[in-house]
C-alpha cells in the first residue's frame, strides 16, 4: 500500500514537473512567434494559451466522448491540429537545423506524449455498479419501457351465468343480482 502511494506520488510530481516546463516552453514559442509576426504581447500569450489548452480540452473531450460512446472522429482531427500548431510553433522558432528543429521540439512532444498517457490510462468504459447501488445515474439516458401486452379481452357473460333478478347471492349478500 505504502509504495502504491509513493509511486503515484512520484508519478504525480514528474508529470507536473514535465507538464510545467513543456508547457512553459510551448507556451513561450508560441507567444514568442506570434509576436515576431506583429501581434502585440497580449495577444501572443492569448494564443498561447488557446493553442495549448485547447490540445488539452480535446484530449478530455475524447476522453468523454468514448465513455459515452460517441463519435470522436471530428474532435480527433481538431486534436491533431492544434498539437500541429503548437509543434509548427516550437519548430519555427529554432535554429535552422536538424538538430535545432528536434530540439526545439522535445517540449511540444513531451506535453502531448504526458497528455496523451494522462487521458488514456482510465478505463474507455466505466467500471459496472455494484449490486447494492442504484443502476441508473442522475446523468444516464432514460430506459425505455415498453408497454405491457393488453389484457386477454373475455367473452361477455352469458344471461344464464348471471343469477335472477332479485336473487341474493350467498357468497355476497350486499349484491342483488337486478344490476346487470
Amino acid at each position: 500500500m505504502i509504495r502504491a502511494r509513493a509511486e503515484s506520488g512520484a508519478r504525480l510530481l514528474i508529470l507536473l514537473a514535465v507538464g510545467t516546463m513543456a508547457g512553459a516552453a510551448a507556451f513561450t514559442h508560441v507567444h514568442d512567434l506570434t509576436v515576431a509576426h506583429g501581434q502585440p504581447d497580449w495577444i501572443g500569450w492569448a494564443n498561447a494559451v488557446a493553442v495549448e489548452l485547447m490540445a488539452i480540452y480535446l484530449g478530455l473531450e475524447i476522453r468523454a466522448r468514448r465513455r459515452a460512446g460517441r463519435p470522436v472522429g471530428m474532435v480527433g482531427v481538431l486534436l491533431v491540429a492544434f498539437a500541429m500548431l503548437s509543434l509548427a510553433a516550437q519548430v519555427a522558432e529554432a535554429e535552422p537545423s536538424m538538430w535545432g528543429w528536434i530540439v526545439a521540439a522535445v517540449p511540444s512532444l513531451a506535453f502531448l506524449a504526458l497528455v496523451k498517457v494522462v487521458l488514456s490510462s482510465a478505463p474507455a468504459v466505466p467500471p459496472a455498479p455494484e449490486p447494492d447501488q442504484p443502476q441508473a445515474d442522475l446523468y444516464d439516458e432514460p430506459q425505455q419501457v415498453e408497454p405491457a401486452p393488453p389484457a386477454p379481452v373475455m367473452p361477455p357473460a352469458s344471461a344464464a351465468a348471471l343469477p335472477p333478478i332479485g336473487v341474493v347471492q350467498p357468497n355476497r349478500p350486499q349484491v342483488v343480482g337486478i344490476i346487470r
